[in-house]
């Protein structure tokens, strides 16, 4: 079997093993846990905690399954490098599925009302079988784009949560601030989502940096300065890329102190937070052709395109003609969409130089065997120079009439930098999220 058969296969089987986990566990709660905790929301929150844990733990099991990284004796710094990236998109996925399998729950409460108590076992059961199956084959096939799509879904999953069962039906008269104002159950989910998307924020951000200097770092090796085919070092690089780094850090970190510091015991804190997110939000958008070059035109136009449109969202609120609940959802919802275009582009950016990393190894093997009709099938990447060298051919005769010698295409060698040799490509692509270069 091929490797996307042999993830699709286990994810079966972390179906079912998930789904029979999840129906003992809530069958076990139901039975065992105190008269506090069976009341409706404690019970849900035990649902999506249960579907959570099964889901964390079938990522670990899939993502670290065919990673070599974890085995290796003399590099000890890939192995703490690979822990700490397992740990970083367990948070991810965990916290994303426990806020969507509440708001799930919420919803089917909202229809089949107590009737619902009787099903929770099974309903647990349907949930952790979906989630072990996606999260196992999504952690054997990962990459970028699946991970930038999570952190909308996960944002919007536990606001619409917090605030359909808030109890103060007016928080939206007046700002974001008020919903998680209080110390009742929706005002915690709404900080805790906060909270949890400012980590998840930085974490992805860890991914898309470390991608971009990969593919820079082999951009250099294959073109260098003199090649026609590329632009050449970008001037600054590293000052950019740190500068990136550190505004998409601090835009987290903003995220997670408006969750931290509710307004009322922390007023200047909370004002800290939330008024100079705004600021770091539109010197990241409007530096962003300057920081990031390798991106393309299309994202720097939407990314001032955002800027206009909640500027012009900020001039309505301020004449009195909206609220600004209205225009932090709007800015918080850009900023979010925008994201998602950055890391998706990130993502573009890593399978293009996974592919060109094949392309490569493949021409490569062929140039070494000198196998003329391999040479044929093997098409040739467009973006990496190939230069001539040459080479005894120890072959008399017609070839070597004159010189003795023959020259002979072949590519730069990189065993050493990039893992990949002229006769075999890793099969699992172990820089599938961050190269281990």
């Amino acid at each position: 079997m091929g490797r996307n058969q042999r993830a699709e296969s286990s994810g079966l089987i972390s179906c079912v093993i998930c789904a029979a986990v999840g129906f003992m566990a809530m069958t076990l709660y139901r039975a065992h846990a105190p008269a506090i905790w069976q009341l409706t929301q404690r019970t849900f929150t035990a649902c999506a905690a249960i579907g959570a844990a099964c889901a964390v733990f079938s990522f670990i099991v899939g993502y670290t399954h065919f990673s070599r990284s974890l085995h290796e004796q003399r590099h000890w710094y890939l192995v703490v490098r690979r822990l700490f990236e397992v740990l970083a998109l367990s948070v991810v996925y965990g916290s994303t599925i426990f806020l969507t399998s509440f708001m799930f729950l919420d919803m089917i409460n909202g229809m089949m009302g107590k009737a619902m108590s009787g099903y929770l076992p099974a309903i647990c059961a349907a949930f952790c079988a979906i989630f072990g199956y996606v999260t196992f084959v999504q952690a054997e096939l990962m990459n970028a784009k699946t991970l930038a799509s999570l952190l909308p879904f996960f944002i919007i999953a536990g606001v619409s949560t917090a605030g359909s069962t808030s109890d103060d039906p007016y928080w939206a008269n007046n700002n974001f601030s008020q919903l998680g104002d209080r110390t009742t159950f929706a005002a915690r989910m709404f900080n805790s989502t906060l909270m949890l998307g400012g980590i998840c924020i930085v974490i992805i951000s860890y991914f898309a940096i470390t991608e971009l200097v990969a593919n820079y770092r082999q951009r250099l090796r294959w073109h260098g300065d003199e090649t026609k085919l590329g632009s050449g070092p970008i001037p600054h690089f590293m000052q950019r890329t740190v500068i990136l780094a550190i505004l998409l850090t601090l835009a987290g970190i903003e995220f997670f102190g408006i969750g931290m510091f509710r307004y009322t015991p922390h007023p200047i804190l909370h004002n800290v937070f939330a008024r100079s997110l705004p600021g770091i939000m539109g010197i990241l958008l409007i530096a962003l052709p300057w920081l990031a070059p390798q991106l393309s035109k299309a994202v720097y136009v939407i990314s001032d395109l955002a800027i206009v449109v909640c500027a012009y969202a900020g001039v309505i609120w301020l004449e009195g003609d909206n609220t600004l609940t209205n225009v932090e959802a709007l800015a918080g919802l850009l900023f979010l969409g925008w994201f998602v275009v950055f890391t998706r582009q990130i993502a573009a950016i890593e399978t293009d130089r996974m592919q060109a990393q094949v392309l490569h190894a493949q021409y490569d093997a062929a140039t070494v065997s000198n196998d003329a009709d391999g040479m044929r099938t093997v098409p040739i990447p467009v973006n990496a120079p190939v230069t001539r060298e040459s080479v005894d051919s120890g072959v008399g005769g017609a070839n070597g009439a004159g010189t003795g010698r023959r020259r002979r295409l072949h590519w730069r060698r990189r065993h050493d930098d990039n893992g990949i040799s002229g006769t075999a490509v890793e099969p699992s692509l172990e820089s599938r999220l961050a190269s281990d270069q």
